[in-house]
């Protein structure tokens, strides 16, 4: 899937063409660059990527350090602009919204894994997770009855009031996992999501990513150095100097999506 694509007709609303005749996408990016200036310095870190991702998959992405590939989940996410080419988000032009409304879409569509986990520490892990409901506007009562839902999701119901301090590296990540699923994103992006773990509770994250994905569908995106972790994806895109240079099949058993 990552050769590259013939570029897309004009749309004028920022949605992908209908007449396409494509497969079940929800990323797809075509001829991404992406160049940091600084003072006399150009640093291309992203030259022409075209990347595509179904609905349901595990895919990992690997490469080296500055290899390009945390830009790239950087601008498929929306998190930074792109010079030239185009992407797609669940058929959206992601590119042609307003800050606002990129931001609004993200919140919307996306969730976020991080190997730092990004938790609030004067939280406790219920409050965390419902965070970015209440930030976007979601009542308290129904932000506190997802967030919990989410919690069941990873197994951390008896842990809600736990603040991440009294939580190991292992619940922290699944604290994040849950924050990552509460608005029931269209896509969960992860950057290193088992980078601070040993291999053990990194083991059972990926136990969680892989159930999640089987029995729900949702899409993961990971961006990883662990050729362990990559392995348990649909699929491992390997990335150098700005490029994509090759993809592999991983060892991940991908579930008959459930259609309407």
């Amino acid at each position: 899937m990552t050769q590259p694509a013939a570029a897309p007709q004009a749309a004028t609303d920022g949605v992908r063409p209908s007449n396409e005749k494509v497969k079940d996408l929800i990323i797809d990016a075509r001829d991404v660059v992406k160049t940091y200036r600084t003072d006399d310095v150009v640093v291309e870190a992203l030259k022409g990527v075209s990347f595509s991702v179904e609905r349901g998959e595990m895919v990992a992405i690997m490469g080296p350090s500055g290899c390009g590939k945390t830009t790239l989940l950087n601008c498929l996410s929306g998190l930074d602009n792109i010079d030239g080419g185009v992407i797609y988000i669940n058929q959206e032009d992601i590119n042609k919204l307003s800050d606002d409304k990129r931001t609004e879409f993200r919140a919307q569509q996306m969730g976020f894994v991080f190997q730092f986990y990004n938790l609030l520490p004067v939280l406790n892990s219920i409050e965390n997770v419902e965070l970015p409901l209440l930030v976007s506007g979601t009542k308290q009562g129904a932000a506190r009855k997802k967030a919990e839902a989410a919690l069941d999701l990873v197994g951390l119901r008896d842990w809600s009031k736990h603040k991440p301090a009294q939580l190991s590296g292992g619940q922290r990540q699944r604290v994040t996992i849950a924050r990552a699923l509460v608005n029931q994103p269209a896509i969960v992006w992860g950057d290193e999501p088992t980078g601070d773990l040993d291999t053990t509770n990194a083991d059972a994250i990926m136990d969680l990513i892989g159930q999640l994905n089987r029995e729900h569908q949702q899409t993961f995106v990971i961006v990883t150095h662990a050729p362990d972790v990559a392995q348990r994806c649909h699929r491992i895109i390997h990335m150098k100097d700005g490029e994509i240079v090759r993809e592999e099949a991983g060892q991940g058993v991908r579930a008959q999506a459930v259609r309407a």
